[in-house]
C-alpha cells in the first residue's frame, strides 16, 4: 500500500512539473526551439541546392521529427505536431526566411547554434519528461528524451543524403549532453525531486555541455588505438 502511495505520488509530482512547465512559457519555448532547428533544416537545403520544397521538407523533419518519433512511440495521439497549428507553421516561416535571407542567416550561424542548443536542453527534458507520464520506465523514458532532441536532426540528414552527424566522429558532441540531461530528469523523477525548478536545471545543464562542446570541440572516443584520422573512412 505505501509503495503504491509512494509511486502515485511520484506520478503526481511529475505530472505537477510538466504542467508548470508548460503553463508558463513551454509552449513558445517549443516554437523557438522548434524555429531554430527548422533554420538548420532548410539551411541544409539551401548547400544540397533543393528548391524551397525541399528545403521546407528538410525544416519539417528537422523540427518536429523528434516530437512526432516520441508521440507515437507513447501514443500520444494525433501527435503534437498536427495538434497545434502552430507548430507546423513555424517550420514554414523559417524556409521563408532563410530563402531570402540565406547569406544573412549564415552570417549568424553561431547565434543560430546557440538557440540550437538551446533548444535541445528544452526538448531532452520535456521529452524524457512526457515518456514518464505516459507510463514509461526511466530508461525508456530518457531514451525517448534523447530522440525528442536528436531524432530531427538525424531524419534531416537521411533526407539530405548525408551520414546522421549524430553518429559521425568529426562533430562535437551532441547526443551526449541531451543524454546527460535526460538522464538528470530521470534522477530526478526517482529521486522525488522532479518540480519546474529542477526540470529547468536539467534543461540548462544539457545547453551549457553543448556550448562548451562546441567552443572546446569535445568528441566522443573512437575505438582504441585507431590511427586513422580519414574522415568517413570505414
Amino acid at each position: 500500500m505505501d509503495r503504491a502511495r509512494s509511486h502515485t505520488g511520484t506520478n503526481d509530482r511529475v505530472a505537477l512539473a510538466f504542467e508548470l512547465f508548460n503553463a508558463s512559457v513551454q509552449h513558445w519555448l517549443d516554437l523557438a526551439g522548434i524555429f531554430v532547428f527548422a533554420l538548420s533544416g532548410a539551411l541544409l537545403g539551401v548547400r544540397k541546392n533543393l528548391d524551397v520544397f525541399g528545403m521546407a521538407v528538410l525544416a519539417e523533419a528537422t523540427a518536429l521529427g523528434g516530437g512526432l518519433f516520441r508521440d507515437v512511440v507513447i501514443g500520444a495521439v494525433p501527435p503534437a505536431a498536427f495538434a497545434d497549428l502552430g507548430y507546423f507553421l513555424t517550420p514554414l516561416v523559417a524556409t521563408l526566411l532563410v530563402f531570402f535571407l540565406h547569406p544573412e542567416v549564415e552570417r549568424i550561424n553561431k547565434a543560430v547554434n546557440f538557440f540550437d542548443a538551446a533548444g535541445l536542453g528544452l526538448f531532452c527534458v520535456v521529452g524524457t519528461t512526457k515518456a514518464y507520464e505516459y507510463g514509461l520506465g526511466l530508461t525508456a523514458s530518457g531514451a525517448l528524451g534523447l530522440a525528442t532532441a536528436a531524432g530531427g536532426g538525424v531524419l534531416r540528414d537521411i533526407l539530405a543524403g548525408d551520414p546522421p552527424q549524430l553518429l559521425r566522429w568529426d562533430r562535437d558532441l551532441y547526443a551526449v549532453p541531451a543524454i546527460v540531461g535526460a538522464g538528470a530528469v530521470a534522477l530526478l523523477i526517482h529521486a522525488g525531486e522532479l518540480t519546474g525548478v529542477t526540470a529547468g536545471g536539467a534543461a540548462a545543464l544539457a545547453f551549457v555541455l553543448r556550448l562548451a562542446a562546441m567552443r572546446y570541440h569535445w568528441r566522443a572516443p573512437r575505438a582504441w588505438q585507431r590511427r586513422s584520422t580519414a574522415v568517413g573512412e570505414g
